[in-house]
């Protein structure tokens, strides 16, 4: 109902085969361009705040440009992107060679932007570019990433002797890795000035020769966070990494004729019309690296920590169009039945479910399928307590039986808000959603909602429960695939902020209403003692903020600060267990929204940061 700002989405497309190859079996140069521009129009969900493209043409003669870009902001930046590029292309007649028309080359880079910052402009949109007259010194970058220590990192480029533009992790990167370019290039040069004297020739042994690999590994000894980290060199060198953790998804698949790299595997498998088995996830600490020559090779840049995968990729933000995604979110919603019973007191006749948003429909389906296996086996059970005597009138009652479901609310797209007034902002926001009337029966009727997820509580509060207590339900049950969402963060999810999360809000609420003040306030004092700590010596004891409550007791919290005033209806709110979201997504186990268990130590650092900063403008002297 909420809709998080997602994560980023990259793009890499390189030709290895002559751009010759590509006008004779494919009738066009742009074969490359039209491959970057499906596998960014199919990752458009991962960033409508900005996106930008790069191209690299190892052809280009010397005197012209051989590094393309072009960046646009808003949510029709894609468009407005090929749109320039395609103005740019035709202004220049079909040559008798490709090496002067904009954006024709052998090496591909998309990115799509969501702000986790709060920075926003075109200066932040990727890629970013770093020129040299050297081709082999040049670098272009884009990412899905977020860095914890960006200080430590700025003190150590400081340190250097640099001077950072922009306190922003990406340039930092950038200029990292450019200055370790740099120093391999130089050895390089060094290297092969005594033994070839012809300038040209030189390059090209030094562009043969360049170690991304190890360029990687001195870049990244110091970075702490969650990153698919994607490259390009003026010599065609091409790299995408990802961290030792597995944090952020990667996928990649290569032929004779192209290797591709995407966020999602089926937007890879869409794109190129392969099988998903032929699309290979980048494993932890692995860098995909295509050379100049076209030479592909997997490189194990940091040792492999224990993968902790994002579990909120599964519930939400990548396409559930994988079809591992679909099957997991289908065991999200089946694994609710249990809760979801106990709330309406196993009164299936009267309970009507339904889903919003859309991207709730697939765990919707998983639980209605949980529902119908359990409304079989109570048919079966009837059936034999009523045998031998069962007649067909009570056989065709018991047949009939079936969970209702219903489309009780869908979402008004063309309504915007552009009032600025609360109250006026606010009384819009009630109808962005519209209701199915006389879709459930009034006054008698349990409804059963099921979300994605609940970070904030804020459409629900002003938006959703008001309108479904428009169908004047007995009962309304939000129900969320995700347990609750507890804690920031820092991995490149615009969720930051402690009093955002409904969860936190209720368990403040709770310690208060107890009389257990002095746990907000030696949770603030410890937190605050670790200010100036090491990231590796630091605790989240922000975790003492739940621990004196079950997950139920907080869930209970939640429904009464989110249900509007003047609802009739009675509210209640059920959250997947964590335990649930595991055995749905084994192979994902990043769950530190919920768990508060950062899987790097600069995690810990930002949860405390962000727990000392609630405290002093909230709660310090009340």
């Amino acid at each position: 109902m909420e809709q998080l700002k997602h994560e980023c989405g990259i793009a890499l497309v390189r030709l290895l085969k002559p751009m010759e190859y590509y006008v004779e079996r494919y009738g066009t140069w742009q074969y490359g361009l039209n491959k970057l521009c499906l596998l960014m129009e199919k990752q458009h969900n991962r960033g409508q705040e900005g996106a930008g493209i790069g191209c690299v043409n190892a052809k280009a003669k010397a005197g012209a440009e051989y590094i393309f870009r072009e960046r646009a902001l808003g949510n029709e930046a894609i468009k407005e992107v090929f749109q320039k590029v395609r103005r740019l292309i035709d202004r220049y007649a079909i040559a008798d060679s490709y090496e002067n028309i904009p954006f024709c080359g052998e090496v591909y880079m998309g990115h799509l932007r969501y702000s986790t910052t709060g920075r926003s402009g075109l200066a932040y949109v990727h890629p970013f570019l770093r020129r040299n007259n050297w081709r082999s010194r040049s670098l272009m970058l884009c990412g899905n990433f977020n860095l914890t220590n960006v200080d430590e990192i700025f003190k150590q480029l400081i340190d250097q002797g640099q001077h950072p533009r922009l306190y922003s992790d990406t340039l930092m990167i950038l200029e990292m890795m450019g200055n370790y370019l740099d120093r391999e290039v130089q050895h390089l040069y060094d290297l092969y000035k005594p033994k070839i004297q012809g300038g040209q020739e030189r390059n090209q042994a030094i562009a043969e020769n360049i170690d991304l690999a190890h360029i990687l590994r001195r870049s990244v000894e110091t970075w702490d966070g969650g990153y698919v980290i994607c490259g390009v060199t003026g010599n065609t060198d091409m790299f995408a990494f990802r961290d030792p953790h597995g944090i952020r998804p990667a996928f990649y698949y290569c032929d004779e004729e192209i290797a591709v790299v995407a966020s999602e595997r089926p937007v890879i498998q869409t794109v190129m019309n392969v099988e998903g088995e032929k699309i290979h996830e980048l494993e932890p600490g692995t860098a995909f690296i295509v050379k100049q020559n076209g030479e592909i090779g997997i490189s194990q840049i940091q040792k492999a920590k224990q993968k902790t995968s994002c579990s909120f990729e599964r519930i939400y933000f990548s396409r559930g169009s994988d079809a591992d995604i679909y099957r997991e979110r289908k065991m999200l919603g089946k694994l609710l039945l249990k809760p979801i019973l106990k709330t309406i007191d196993n009164d299936l006749e009267n309970t009507v479910f339904s889903f919003i948003p859309n991207t709730a429909e697939v765990a919707f389906f998983g639980m209605m399928e949980s529902f119908d296996n359990y409304l079989n086996e109570q048919k079966k059970n009837l059936i034999k307590q009523q045998l031998p005597h069962l007649t067909e009138v009570d056989l065709n009652r018991i047949l009939s039986m079936k969970i209702r479901q219903e489309k009780v609310a869908l979402k008004d797209i063309k309504l915007r808000t552009f009032i600025t007034e609360d109250d006026s902002r606010n009384e819009l926001a009630a109808h962005v959603y519209d209701i199915t009337y006389d879709s459930i029966r009034a006054e008698k009727d349990n409804l059963v909602v099921i979300d994605d997820s609940i970070v904030r509580g804020t459409t629900l509060k002003q938006s959703i429960i008001k309108i479904l207590d428009r169908l004047r339900p007995k009962k309304i049950v939000i129900v969320s695939s995700s347990p609750q969402i507890r804690y920031p963060d820092c991995y490149g999810i615009d969720m930051t902020q402690m009093n955002e999360f409904a969860a936190f809000r209720a368990a403040i609420a709770l310690l208060k209403e107890r009389n257990m003040r002095q746990v907000i306030d030696e949770t603030y004092w410890k937190c605050k003692e670790q200010m100036d700590w090491p990231k590796e010596k630091v605790v989240n004891y922000v975790k003492d903020i739940y621990r004196p409550f079950t997950d139920e007791e907080i869930a209970v919290k939640i429904a009464k600060i989110l249900k509007p005033k003047d609802t009739n209806a009675e509210v209640e709110i059920v959250f997947q267990s964590l335990d649930g979201l595991h055995e749905a997504c084994p192979q994902h186990t990043g769950d530190w929204y919920f768990s508060g268990n950062y899987p790097t130590p600069g995690g810990n650092k930002i949860v405390i940061r962000s727990f000392v900063k609630y405290y002093e403008e909230n709660e310090l002297g009340s």
